[in-house]
């Protein structure tokens, strides 16, 4: 009797087993990269992936959301395959595709697929009055955060400090932090300067123009070498206006990239397809997830891509009548 009740119960947790790999076997799982939880990545890779769950049970797809060190992080994952999708800067996307900067050892990232870009991103520092960085050409000896290893920010700031001749060795010190540290490092005096390159308004940076230091945005001006040296940055300008409080009497001229939505080949064309078609039949709830979004257009968020696209997104556009 004994050994009846026992095949019994072990019967019962076998088919309790099978039951529940089923019901996992009924989903895909994929996983968005994205940054620091006070840019805008962060919020964007929970809106898509939120807008995708809401149609689990038509798509399979169950969509999570990681915060990661930034954008080359998102490609090296995404080769891997740790990750399916994630936000990245244009110009990294470019350098993984093309076997440039960090990838030059590891050579192209041939699989790298682009599935839309997102908003504009510029380059910004953000310097205490009390230093007397007023331009590129004070921050020789500065005590400067330049981004953490792995972030897009680090390359753009050794470009930006390259319009006027200077290197990472010409500085006081060049700190490895990430841009997000950079607020609280510049309102304990620990740094004088921190670059981010963000969309705005930025949470981060709203921190660091409201403490107790004052604080102003430093403008690039000489940027026509870098512009024509790398195809994907574009003049750009701060919104002075979005940040009461900076020392700035008005918008200041910097460059800048944009953010981009990327993926691997081996991620599936109907996975690929279900986030495309969810993002864009849902554009103008997707454009009110942050400030940075509002020039968005649908045909904009097929520009500014620096790998090809995806066949999931080639299918949906195509559909839309957007290619």
């Amino acid at each position: 009797m004994k050994k009846i009740a026992i095949s019994a119960m072990a019967a019962a947790c076998c088919l309790m087993l099978f039951t529940g790999m089923g019901w996992a076997a009924k989903y895909q799982y994929v996983t968005i990269g994205t940054g620091g939880v006070t840019g805008v990545y962060y919020p964007t890779g929970g809106a898509i992936a939120k807008m995708v769950n809401k149609k689990k049970k038509l798509y399979k797809i169950r969509a999570t959301v990681e915060s990661t060190g930034g954008s080359v992080f998102n490609v090296n994952a995404i080769m891997a395959g740790d990750l399916e999708f994630g936000v990245v800067q244009s110009d990294r996307g470019y350098q993984a595709y093309n076997g440039m900067a960090d990838w030059k050892d590891k050579g192209k990232q041939s699989k790298v697929r682009s599935v839309f870009s997102i908003h504009p991103e510029t380059i910004t520092l953000i310097a205490s009055t009390e230093s007397g960085i007023k331009t590129c050409d004070d921050l020789k000896g500065k005590r400067v955060a330049v981004g953490n290893p792995g972030s897009g920010t680090r390359k753009n700031s050794e470009d930006a400090l390259s319009t006027c001749g200077l290197g990472f060795d010409d500085l006081g010190a060049a700190e490895g932090l990430k841009a997000a540290e950079g607020s609280k490092m510049l309102q304990d005096g620990r740094i004088d300067a921190y670059f981010y390159t963000v969309g705005h308004p930025n949470g981060s940076i709203k921190e660091a123009v409201a403490g107790r230091v004052k604080v102003q945005f430093v403008s690039f001006t000489n940027t026509t070498d870098v512009l024509n040296k790398f195809s994907y940055y574009a003049n750009a300008k701060i919104p002075v206006g979005q940040y009461p409080g900076a020392m700035n009497d008005g918008d200041v001229p910097t460059f800048g990239v944009k953010a981009t939505f990327l993926t691997s080949s081996d991620v599936s064309e109907d996975v690929v397809y279900a986030i495309t078609k969810e993002v864009f039949d849902n554009f103008d709830d997707f454009k009110k997830l942050h400030p940075a979004y509002a020039v968005l257009t649908k045909e904009s968020m097929l520009e500014g891509l620096s790998a090809p696209f995806h066949d999931g997104a080639m299918k949906y556009f195509k559909e839309a009548g957007l290619k």
